[in-house]
């Protein structure tokens, strides 16, 4: 009985300790080296420079709350007086269609746009959080939409500022997976290197 337990237990010992090197150590380390060797910015988070400091990533958001700025969609993931966008807390708000909290934030952030651009209205995402928190992107018509606002507060023409978001528009892989979409850091990199013209 004894050798029958020894002889059972002595191959998944060994099993076990096998698959543990090879799917705990080896996997990973060779996945970790080829990420590197191929797409060392991709694997290192997408980090963007300047000046020798990080100042964002392109693939996780941050909030921009300026008149001055494109705006980025709601975010549940961190403090809300703080606007959102920790990477430290992804997730999403986890209110559902009934949340009178819910219900109250999207109305206010409506009256803000709407106050701000009336007589338009306001694209969905906008108003919306994502599952993560930390999605970078908003769709075409979400930045459009923000274009006469940003003009006025930079003293920028808003025509300008439409064939700066048409230039920033990133289109599905293949042409069918994903959307269309604008990664709003880089849409303001963008317009921070524009030069203020007088509005006509």
């Amino acid at each position: 009985m004894t050798n029958d337990i020894s002889s059972s237990l002595r191959p998944a010992l060994v099993m076990t300790g096998l698959f543990a090197i090879l799917l705990g150590l080896a996997y990973p380390l060779a996945m970790t080296g080829i990420g590197q060797a191929l797409f060392p910015r991709q694997a290192n988070g997408s980090l963007v420079t300047e000046s020798g400091r990080v100042i964002g990533s392109t693939v996780v958001g941050q909030a921009f709350t300026s008149e001055r700025y494109f705006n980025t969609r709601p975010s549940a993931a961190g403090a809300s007086d703080q606007g959102g966008y920790d990477g430290l807390a992804s997730s999403g708000s986890n209110l559902g269609p009934a949340s009178q909290a819910l219900h109250d934030r999207v109305q206010a952030d409506l009256q803000r746009m709407q106050a701000a651009t009336p007589g338009r209205p306001v694209p969905s995402d906008l108003v919306t959080t994502s599952a993560s928190g930390l999605d970078p992107d908003i769709s075409p018509e979400a930045a459009l939409y923000q274009v006469d606002r940003v003009a006025r507060a930079r003293g920028l023409e808003s025509e300008a500022l439409r064939r700066l978001v048409a230039g920033s528009i990133e289109e599905p892989l293949l042409a069918f997976i994903g959307e269309r979409r604008v990664n709003v850091f880089e849409l303001n990199r963008r317009l921070d290197a524009l030069r203020a013209k007088p509005v006509r």
